[in-house]
């Protein structure tokens, strides 16, 4: 199937379902999600892969074994490119547009430990730096969560003190409702933009194989 853009009924469908997120919406709707979201996903997926690797396209259900919010699904829709374990590039549709980024959701242990060591180190923190005002400048905002205290082990006034409070990182850039999004053109844009966050997933996958 050629990718030609996400109808405006896929985002209906989600304002719909955050209203009426249960089974009987999904049931009567089914059909609209597996024409206008799932399908134009596999199709823009299926056109990045030749560059980036393989896509995960994310399943619909939530997992509510042991949540609060039993809403039985995700009001979004989103694909991954792993580089490494919850690292890697994505693309979401959603109820406020479309938009993409990349970047690492997930470190613990080692991996952690590797990532503060790498913004730490004289040569390697500076160019990370480099690359997220790069990409600050081309419209991406730097996000993830952070302590709101310092690091063990280093010190408040480190120069990176900011990057080293990251447990996660993620730049990404939000598309909204732009028309190109409904056209093929959103392949390209998205083609562009993961190539803009390349130097990024480079840098966490060195950064990540100290850890190994």
């Amino acid at each position: 199937m050629e990718f030609t853009g996400f109808p405006v009924a896929a985002f209906d469908f989600y304002d719909d379902l955050e209203v009426d997120n249960t089974k009987s919406y999904w049931a009567a709707h089914k059909g609209v999600y597996e024409e206008a979201v799932l399908a134009p996903m596999k199709a823009l997926t299926a056109a990045l892969e030749p560059e980036f690797g393989a896509v995960k396209i994310f399943r619909p259900y939530r997992d509510v074994r042991f949540a609060k919010d039993k809403t039985p699904y995700k009001t979004h829709q989103g694909a991954f490119v792993a580089s490494g374990p919850a690292t890697g590039w994505y693309v979401e549709i959603a109820p406020r547009g479309m938009r993409v980024g990349a970047g690492f959701y997930e470190a613990s242990g080692p991996r952690l430990t590797a990532v503060r060591e790498a913004v730490a180190d004289d040569k390697t923190g500076p160019a990370l730096r480099r690359t997220l005002t790069k990409l600050e400048k081309a419209g991406f905002e730097i996000t993830g969560q952070q302590l709101k205290t310092t690091p063990r082990g280093y010190d408040a006034g480190h120069p990176r003190i900011d990057l080293l409070r990251h447990r996660t990182l993620t730049a990404g850039k939000s598309y909204g409702f732009a028309d190109f999004i409904h056209t093929a053109e959103l392949l390209e844009h998205v083609r562009e933009d993961w190539r803009a966050l390349k130097p990024l997933v480079s840098w966490l996958e060195r950064a990540f194989a100290r850890a190994d």
